[in-house]
């Protein structure tokens, strides 16, 4: 399966967003509400979907958010919803072509949609586009699934010795306040450049 701009531009289409869950969830509003910078930070959301995580930073004060979609069907609506917050750039992308640095990159279900052979230059990526003393924070799925599709899981151990690679400030732990669905299969990241 390719995992193509036009293979998740059909994904948005068709409606077949189970990622989507109507809001910011528990794990990233908790990021959000506990980050230290600067609300004029340069603040990341790559593979962003319908970006409710943009809108609580708008809530939150913050003036300087990027989304990046490869999906142009979610880019339009992003534009179309965004149109009013000159806060929020809107980028139609492939994310490995971004070109620019963050102080925070938020993830959430950007790396289990890539296939684990691109996750290393996931890596390489993320450590090009922080700024020096950024942050990459967000969730991971800690477990295992049964297609060869997204989402695609992953453990503990196998992350660590992935980001290891690029980062020294690497922190991971069980994800405590998830989503019922989800707890107890997802890890909280933060990685400090």
């Amino acid at each position: 399966m390719k995992l193509s701009e036009e293979y998740w531009d059909q994904q948005w289409v068709a409606q077949k967003t189970g990622w989507d869950v109507g809001k910011p969830t528990p794990p990233l509003m908790s990021i959000i509400d506990n980050y230290s910078g600067d609300l004029s930070d340069k603040v990341l959301i790559p593979g962003c979907g319908n970006a409710y995580e943009a809108e609580y930073l708008i809530q939150k004060g913050f003036t300087n958010i990027t989304l990046i979609d490869i999906s142009e069907t979610a880019v339009k609506k992003l534009q179309e919803k965004f149109r009013n917050f000159p806060q929020v750039k809107v980028v139609h992308q492939d994310f490995f072509k971004l070109i620019g640095n963050f102080d925070l990159i938020l993830e959430q279900t950007f790396f289990c949609a890539l296939p684990p052979e691109s996750r290393s230059r996931y890596v390489e990526k993320m450590e090009e586009l922080l700024s020096d003393g950024g942050k990459l924070c967000g969730v991971l799925f800690n477990r295992t699934f049964e297609k060869q599709a997204p989402p695609f899981g992953g453990n503990l151990k196998e992350y660590q010795e992935l980001f290891k690679t690029k980062f020294n400030s690497i922190h991971m732990e069980e994800c405590k306040n998830s989503i019922p669905p989800r707890l107890g299969n997802e890890l909280l990241l933060i990685i400090r450049k």
